[in-house]
């Protein structure tokens, strides 16, 4: 059985990733923005342990969990929360920025940072849920496809940096999800949105599990979710 530390684990490919994990029997570890949030996650994922901190505000996260419990041990890291807003190059404010950013980017890099001690004793893995957004960029996408464009380099560097640790780190790049993000991101586009012509997100769990469960003598490093429909 695996430990394993999960963001985003309240809906969508996160629920989907905590759910299948669950299942197995591992021992889960959720990230949740505040106590109420943790509470919930809880209830749905009984046995599971929860740490409170904002991925919105990553300078804060070091002080926030050095005051909770933690594991000492993890097989896995997931990242799988995050935001989005569209809008061109021209019309977004640094507030925009600065917002997709901290989640996107620089909460995942100050939580591996964290977390690299634990990681190491489980020779463990860092799985990065990316986007096709940090393949390429279409008009509207610019912060949220300059954040994962940056998360891919932050996986790279992080790859080759922790190799002779035993640490694996795996890039998932998924095509349009059936999400509560997808739901906002038709909103702001204008567009219906329709469960059916997108990835479900057990799909992409299915995929993230692949990655963790391929034997130690490989490592996926890049894996690309397209919708088949």
């Amino acid at each position: 059985m695996g430990t394993h530390l999960i963001t985003g684990a309240g809906s969508g490919i996160g629920a989907a990733v905590a759910t299948r994990l669950a299942e197995r029997g591992e021992e889960l570890w959720l990230l949740a923005r505040d106590a109420g949030r943790a509470a919930r996650l809880r209830a749905r994922f009984p046995g599971s342990h929860t740490l409170i901190g904002d991925l919105s505000a990553p300078d804060r996260l070091s002080w926030a969990l050095g005051q909770q419990p933690q594991p000492v041990e993890l097989h896995s890291l997931l990242h799988i929360a995050g935001v989005v807003q569209l809008g061109t190059v021209g019309d977004l404010t640094t507030k925009v920025w600065n917002e997709t950013l901290a989640v996107n980017l620089i909460a995942p890099a100050e939580l591996t940072r964290l977390f690299l001690p634990t990681l190491r004793v489980g020779r463990g893995q860092v799985v990065f849920v990316n986007s096709g957004a940090g393949l390429y960029a279409h008009a509207e996408w610019g912060t949220y496809a300059a954040s994962k464009h940056g998360l891919r380099a932050l996986a790279d560097s992080l790859r080759a940096e922790e190799r002779a640790n035993g640490i694996r780190v795996t890039s998932v790049y998924p095509g349009r999800t059936a999400t509560a993000m997808q739901q906002k991101v038709r909103a702001q586009e204008g567009l219906p949105y329709d469960a059916d012509a997108y990835i479900d997100p057990e799909s992409v769990a299915a995929t993230v599990l692949s990655a963790l469960d391929l034997p130690r003598d490989a490592e996926i490093t890049d894996l690309t979710v397209r919708p088949g429909r």
